[in-house]
């Protein structure tokens, strides 16, 4: 599976009638103040098979998606770098700089959708504001789409499509803000720290 490195499927939601497309300032506010957070999620992969999961967000720089079995994976974005660990061996995770993932749009320190042409597409539907953004100096990392309902603004789904034409789509159930997330929960050294078989006398 091509965890969210590499689009598909979102139910449609219901809006009050009198919401309108959201402004890039405003999303950009949006995710800058995020802080600690935490979603169930539901991701359809590339293959269309899907998984379900608990995601915990950290920003800036941070996420941690927790796989409901039977998936045994943990995907960890902390200083830098996102880790794909398998939960059925001891070996190292897969690693990949986070800035080399349309993930850092999200977790970026500062986001701002308005800054280094980032946004390739900016849409509503009457219900759904889309972006679409990318690193303009790197497009072959891949592009986020996001989606975003409003009054209050929330985020509700994002598509990842990655270099190589593959995609996935995570579909988020309600953001729990302001929670309280250790920052251990990120530490991908730690977790091969823990991981690590014990040494043999």
């Amino acid at each position: 599976m091509k965890f969210l490195l590499v689009p598909a499927l979102w139910a449609a939601m219901t809006a009050p009638a009198f919401a309108e497309k959201l402004s890039l300032d405003a999303i950009s506010a949006y995710l800058n103040g995020i802080g600690a957070a935490r979603a169930n999620f539901t991701q359809i992969n590339d293959d269309n098979s899907v998984s379900t999961g608990t995601l915990m967000l950290k920003r800036p720089g941070r996420a941690r998606f927790e796989y409901d079995p039977p998936e045994a994976a943990l995907l960890l974005a902390g200083s830098g770098q996102v880790a794909i660990f398998d939960l059925k061996s001891n070996e190292d995770p897969v690693n990949y700089p986070l800035r080399q993932t349309p993930l850092w749009v999200i977790l970026e320190p500062n986001v701002n959708l308005k800054q280094r042409d980032m946004v390739t597409g900016h849409g509503y539907d009457g219900t759904v504001t889309t972006v679409t953004a990318q690193d303009p100096e790197n497009p072959e990392y891949g592009s986020i789409q996001l989606h975003f309902t409003s009054n209050p603004v929330q985020l509700r789904q994002w598509v990842i499509n990655d270099g190589d034409g593959g995609s996935t789509t995570v579909a988020l159930g309600e953001l729990k803000r302001d929670v309280s997330l250790a920052n251990s929960l990120f530490n991908i050294e730690r977790l091969k720290v823990l991981r690590a078989p014990a040494a043999e006398d």
